[in-house]
């Protein structure tokens, strides 16, 4: 995969993020940048199928919220997305700061990953993980962590090649 890249303005309330531009495998040439405030219907096209694939319910007032916390200046939420060469959204990525108490830093937690299923396994996925490398380098956090459903073979199969499998379970308390 080759890349060049380039110093973009992401949203505009925050910092300035690196725009990526790999040539594919498949020829396929794909941006990877910030998402813009430009981006919002593809966004939502893309969160909500994202919800889907998940089976989790999705409306209008959490996709406003998100949207919300992507472009709130105070917040360290971030979303990049990849796009073709006429710039449409093939897939998203959201990530943010997550404080790491026994490290006594931030780290970033990466929240959702989707890829357009007609786009996958083609290296977009790569070229978002390239592009988050670089973003939580200039933040100064040491990793990035996440979390995926166990029966998510595929993106596992990713993960796999991309990072080290932690020993950590995740549990989820629900709040009464």
């Amino acid at each position: 995969m080759l890349g060049i890249h380039e110093k973009a303005q992401g949203n505009t309330l925050k910092a300035a993020v690196l725009k990526c531009y790999y040539q594919l495998e498949v020829g396929m040439k794909i941006a990877v940048s910030a998402l813009t405030l430009h981006d919002r219907k593809e966004w939502e096209g893309l969160y909500y199928s994202y919800a889907e694939f998940y089976q989790v319910p999705m409306n209008q007032q959490i996709l406003d919220t998100v949207w919300s916390w992507i472009f709130h200046k105070d917040h360290t939420f971030y979303a990049l997305v990849a796009k073709d060469d006429s710039g449409h959204c093939l897939g998203l990525m959201h990530y943010r700061a997550m404080p790491s108490p026994l490290r006594g830093k931030l780290v970033g937690f990466l929240d959702d990953l989707f890829i357009k299923p007609e786009f996958r396994g083609k290296g977009i996925v790569e070229a978002l993980y390239k592009a988050l490398n670089e973003s939580a380098s200039d933040k100064g956090w040491p990793y990035i962590r996440w979390i995926t459903a166990d029966n998510n073979y595929r993106g596992r199969a990713v993960y796999d090649k991309l990072s080290d499998k932690t020993q950590w379970v995740t549990y989820q308390m629900q709040v009464k």
